[in-house]
């Protein structure tokens, strides 16, 4: 059962006009510009299903989906863990306004965000949230179908240590990887941007596999241009694109032999590695807003946290494209 909200308070009306006036502006403009009921009622049926166990319980209502679905955008566009975000709506008069809290009213606490997590990826909700942006995007027109940029980054994980019995506190589910004389142990994220640099696609792996595996996955409907780095090279997939009338704009490396790129490749690498910029943009934001680790363990749990970080930067780079 869902928890209705209390009526405003005369409370709420001396504060209306309080807090501070960009995180204001912004989150008016959210409100305005995001279809939060749309978005709800994607994954509306997380408290349909009975609790884990397959049993139902009795408790107390549940927050409203809409109300989760803000907090979790909340986090990704101020880069806030669990904590920090029950804090903040404690203590922020814009925060609370904006997922639909009075003054007097309760606040949800941290481990309210961990189980509705939890309930998206029982439902198989781990890209929902997303999926349902990019079709709110696709109906203003702000996603190019000009051609598909690709590219990936590590998320790095803790390596834990070992516990007295032998046993390790790292996560099973990460592994290593080797890059620029490094090892790192991860997840990896992989994505397909247009050439504005929106998120079309993603996929979520360890940190093991490598970059080109997901290439296939990312670009099944592109039909013109895919723009990529070194790691992507690859000759039979070059003429299978080919063959499908889609231009294949790979950066050369070196082949064994060769002391030196000829100048024609040279050219066509500054060429295509100006266009390919773009796709660094969503990792750039997404380092900025403090996701240079993963802060979960397990693939699933990782994924999910990534798809709503997509989301999240989808939604508020839309706002300067709108128009555009």
């Amino acid at each position: 059962m869902e928890r209705k909200s209390e009526q405003p308070t005369l409370l709420d009306g001396v504060a209306a006009d309080l807090g501070g006036p960009r995180t204001r502006a912004f989150l008016d403009k959210c409100e305005r510009l995001i279809p939060w009921d749309e978005l709800a009622r994607s994954v509306a049926d997380v408290f349909a299903r009975p609790a884990r166990g397959g049993v139902a319980r009795g408790g107390r209502p549940h927050w409203p989906v809409k109300l989760y679905v803000k907090c979790l955008m909340l986090q990704k566009w101020f880069g806030l863990s669990d904590p920090q975000l029950e804090e903040q709506l404690r203590d922020r008069i814009s925060f609370r306004r904006f997922v639909g809290l009075g003054l007097s009213e309760p606040t949800p606490d941290e481990t309210s965000l961990v189980v509705f997590r939890r309930r998206l990826r029982e439902a198989g909700h781990a890209r929902t949230l997303f999926d349902a942006v990019n079709r709110h995007l696709e109906k203003l027109g702000v996603i190019l179908h000009t051609g598909t940029l690709v590219d990936a980054s590590i998320q790095e994980a803790p390596r834990g240590r070992t516990r007295e019995d032998g046993t390790s506190t790292r996560d099973p589910e990460a592994s290593f990887t080797r890059k620029n004389d490094r090892t790192y142990h991860g997840y990896k994220s992989h994505i397909a941007t247009d050439r504005r640099g929106v998120v079309k696609d993603f996929c979520f792996t360890t940190a093991k596999v490598h970059d080109s595996r997901c290439l296939d996955q990312l670009i099944r409907t592109e039909k013109r241009l895919v723009v990529a780095d070194s790691a992507y090279m690859d000759q039979q997939r070059e003429e299978r694109l080919r063959r499908r009338g889609v231009c294949f704009g790979v950066v050369k490396r070196r082949v064994r032999g060769q002391a030196e790129l000829p100048r024609w490749q040279q050219l066509w690498n500054r060429a295509w590695s100006s266009l390919r910029a773009v796709v660094e943009h969503p990792f750039a934001w997404m380092r900025n807003m403090g996701y240079r680790r993963v802060r979960y363990r397990g693939l699933a749990r990782n994924a999910l946290d990534f798809g709503l970080l997509a989301a999240a930067y989808n939604l508020k780079r839309s706002f300067s494209l709108r128009g555009a």
